[in-house]
């Protein structure tokens, strides 16, 4: 069984199910409420606090968690369950800038575990990782849309994460790993400075989830100077963000910006309004990456 997940710093995403917060709480005795998952002894639910930003995944196995979650949730969305074990292909990614230093010991991590034992919401689950195979993010989104930009010289794809933006040229459909990076400007960085902003002008301590709903418009909830405020900051991030691509020698007002990830479609109207990028293409898909995964992997193990 072939599944794909997009472990992002604030999100994890697959193909059948809702996006779920990078988050975990780790217990010793059953916890009330939530889906529970039973792993060595230990129980496990799912938190809307994520997990601090970590550049190697690999350090603990809070993400090995996330991922063990995600398959059950694949394996329930696709009616795959069985009482034998179960054979999982994973397709999963790195950020372009890491995924030469990363991709052998990421791969590693979620196969070297033999066969793995655990319970999903009091059901008995039993695994075998037999293969996972790593891509570049950003280049993987982008090929769900390819054939847009098969022709283009040059384009050039942005993904906007949860903690990092990264870039990626792409030049007649062919990924140039030469040009890529991984800037430490995602949408976590973002909610940080508003937080820390509003908190010292306006005494008011402000939720992720609260930011979110005034850049959907929803301000019923906060003072007028907030929301304005809440605004403004989105649009000094995003043209601060172009600014630091422009001292990098990329030009973007030629060719063709691929906006992806859970940022490019939070801020996509401060993005159209920023005056600094000439032709601009959404993927508004927040699962994207997981589902280039998908496709570089059947493309890679049957050459389609």
């Amino acid at each position: 069984m072939l599944i794909s997940v997009d472990h992002g710093n604030k999100l994890i995403k697959v193909l059948h199910h809702a996006p779920f917060t990078s988050g975990l709480q780790e217990s010793d005795v059953p916890p009330f409420g939530g889906e529970t998952l039973k792993y060595q002894g230990k129980y496990y639910t799912l938190s809307e606090k994520r997990i601090p930003y970590h550049r190697d995944k690999t350090e603990d196995d809070r993400f090995w968690i996330l991922t063990l979650f995600a398959i059950a949730y694949e394996i329930e969305a696709v009616g795959g369950y069985s009482q034998n074990i179960i054979r999982i292909q994973l397709a999963v990614g790195l950020p372009p800038a890491h995924y030469g230093a990363q991709c052998e010991m990421f791969t590693k991590y979620f196969t070297n575990r033999g066969a793995v034992k655990f319970e999903f919401k009091g059901r008995s689950y039993s695994i075998y990782i037999e293969k996972a195979l790593c891509f570049p993010q950003s280049y993987a989104a982008a090929s769900t849309i390819l054939s847009s930009i098969r022709t283009i010289p040059k384009a050039l794809i942005l993904d906007l994460g949860g903690f990092t933006a990264d870039y990626l040229r792409i030049q007649n459909g062919a990924g140039d790993l030469s040009v890529c990076d991984s800037l430490e400007n995602g949408i976590i960085s973002f909610y940080n400075k508003v937080i820390s902003r509003i908190s010292s002008d306006q005494d008011i301590l402000l939720e992720e989830s609260e930011i979110d709903a005034i850049l959907e418009g929803k301000v019923e909830h906060v003072p007028p100077a907030v929301a304005n405020a809440v605004e403004q900051q989105a649009q000094d991030f995003i043209n601060d963000l172009f600014s630091t691509l422009r001292e990098r020698g990329l030009e973007l007002k030629s060719g063709v910006v691929v906006f992806v990830g859970g940022g490019s479609i939070r801020l996509r109207r401060q993005i159209e309004a920023s005056g600094k990028i000439g032709k601009a293409l959404f993927v508004d898909d927040i699962q994207a990456n997981a589902k280039g995964f998908e496709k570089l992997y059947q493309y890679a193990v049957n050459g389609r």
